[in-house]
């Protein structure tokens, strides 16, 4: 029996990479869509050791002909798209892309599923930061949304484009609410990676303070290499559904600096300033998420404590600062 194919938009991202090892661990052909205008490396496949494996295919969410091309070509029977603009910060700055990459993209992939193969199996990229303004203390997939971003509005289109084609078309389509999770593949513009850079910079005296803004705002957070186990597992199911991948745990950001600082040594109120240009129009102040239908249907739970985790981001930060020229 042939291997199985699949296809990754946002393959050169934090997720897209760790999911991109797990399923070549498992014996599949992996196709990955990248955009030619695409300012983003592939040091992270190169960091992970599978960029010779991943097939790439030239390709853009915004560009529907690209995408059937691109399922032509890989033969793919699942579909993970993981490709958006999708720092919540820049969606207030560019919410027209936002709202395109982010909510359109997902249709014109699930458009390009249901015309080439619509048995393949697709799985969508949601997020947390559709719950928003909360309206449970602990957020299940029975959680009202109300999302406070343009990011959290345009993957809220993009979930529920997802339910449409799996309601309308009887596609195998299920979405991934998906806690913050991080890592040491996560970009320097997220704020746990922010922080772990910062954290080495300090520690090795070519920086003097880390600037952040609401720090006690709270967020659920697991490692990347734990939650695309999840993706995985989603698409392996009889019926597709949605998921909330989450810890079940929440902590502070200011929480989590003193984790990094304490790592190396360092006390955090030593070196954080509150910077009120990081504040955001319409802040998102609490997110945990309830991982029980995870737990129960897909044998899921999250492994990795925020403790580990930030830590072994501090210490891939502290090599990466300590090598630069």
């Amino acid at each position: 029996m042939a291997n199985k194919s699949a296809l990754i938009t946002g393959i050169t991202g934090q997720d897209g990479a760790y999911l991109a090892k797990l399923l070549i661990d498992k014996g599949y052909n992996v196709f990955g869509l990248h955009a030619r205008r695409s300012t983003n490396t592939l040091w992270r496949l190169q960091h992970l050791g599978v960029e010779s494996t991943v097939q790439l295919v030239e390709g853009d969410l915004m560009d529907l002909s690209s995408l059937i091309r691109a399922m032509e070509k890989s033969q793919a029977c699942e579909v993970y798209n993981l490709g958006a603009q999708s720092f919540v910060g820049t969606s207030w700055d560019q919410p027209v892309l936002t709202a395109q990459v982010t909510g359109v993209g997902a249709l014109n992939v699930l458009e390009a599923v249901r015309i080439v193969n619509a048995k393949a199996r697709f799985y969508q990229a949601s997020t947390s930061e559709m719950f928003g303004l909360i309206q449970e203390e602990k957020q299940s997939e029975e959680t009202p949304f109300y999302p406070r971003s343009p990011y959290g509005i345009a993957k809220l289109y993009a979930h529920w484009m997802t339910i449409n084609y799996r309601e309308s078309h009887g596609m195998h389509a299920s979405s991934g609410i998906l806690f913050n999770h991080e890592s040491p593949l996560r970009g320097i513009e997220f704020v746990t990676r922010k922080v772990t850079d910062a954290v080495a910079r300090i520690k090795q005296g070519k920086q003097h303070e880390l600037r952040l803004g609401n720090i006690d705002s709270k967020r659920d957070w697991g490692f990347a290499g734990d939650y695309v186990e999840a993706m995985w597992l989603m698409l392996q199911q009889d019926l597709a559904d949605d998921f909330v991948v989450a810890t079940g745990q929440t902590t502070t950001v200011r929480d989590m600096c003193r984790i990094a600082f304490e790592h190396v040594g360092l006390d955090h109120d030593k070196f954080v300033v509150i910077d009120p240009k990081f504040y955001r129009p319409a802040e998102v102040d609490v997110l945990l998420g309830n991982p029980a239908k995870a737990i129960n249907k897909l044998g899921w739970r999250a492994t990795t404590d925020l403790t580990t985790l930030i830590t072994m981001m501090v210490d891939a930060d502290m090599k990466r600062v300590s090598q630069e020229v």
